[in-house]
Parts: structure tokens; C-alpha cells; sequence
């Protein structure tokens, strides 16, 4: 199988599981997080295959940083974006120091998980 297949689907999948973690009832909102972290991992996994493990952990990680830092603005035109339904997703509502450590807590989950078992698969 290819490896960017691989990723996009899973980009894809947690996509379907995070939205579905803010649907059902019992499953912290923490884990909504944490699943939007793993995405943006595959994500970059996707569109940068070769990169090395610096840009692997350190893209996404600033990634999910600056989407989170961004909710400290409350520019006109974010706070827009942030009242639609995919700007939420995408761009979040409020800034919480929490939600820094559950990105940092999915990347590195999706780092191992890379690294162990779906690198394998793909090679």
C-alpha cells in the first residue's frame, strides 16, 4: 500500500472519529484534542513523506501551537471564522493551556504509533 494513501486515510478517519467524539456522550472533550493533534500529524505525514524526525514531531506540534495561540485574538474577522461550523473545527473557540499538552500528547502518540507500526506496514 502507499504511504500517502495510508496517511490521508488516516488523516481522514480521525477527522470522522473527532467529530464523532464531541457527538457522544461519555468521551472527555479532551479527546477531541488529542484526535485533532493525531490529524494534523498525518496530515504533514502526508504531504511531507521524507521529512525527518525533527519536521515529523516539530511541524505538526507548531501547527497545533499556532491554531491554539490564535484563539487569544479576537480579531474581527477570526472571531467570523470561528462562529461557523468548520471554522470551530478548524480554528477552535477558546484558548486553553490544556489543550497544549493534549496536542503534545497526540502528536507524540501518533509519532509511536507511525513509527512502530504503520511505518512497517508501508515499507
Amino acid at each position: 500500500m502507499k504511504p500517502r494513501f495510508v496517511y490521508f486515510i488516516l488523516a481522514l478517519l480521525t477527522i470522522v472519529l473527532g467529530i464523532s467524539s464531541r457527538k457522544i456522550v461519555g468521551i472527555p472533550l479532551f479527546m477531541g484534542d488529542i484526535l485533532y493533534a493525531l490529524m494534523v500529524y498525518f496530515g504533514f505525514r502526508w504531504m511531507f513523506l521524507k521529512s525527518k524526525i525533527l519536521w515529523q514531531i516539530g511541524l505538526p506540534l507548531l501547527f497545533c501551537f499556532a491554531v491554539e495561540i490564535q484563539q487569544l485574538s479576537t480579531a474581527a474577522a477570526l472571531v467570523a471564522i470561528r462562529e461557523t461550523t468548520l471554522g470551530h473545527y478548524v480554528l477552535g473557540q477558546g484558548f486553553l493551556w490544556s489543550d497544549l499538552l493534549c496536542y503534545t500528547m497526540g502528536i507524540g502518540l501518533a509519532y509511536v504509533v507511525d513509527r512502530f507500526y504503520i511505518e512497517r506496514i508501508v515499507t
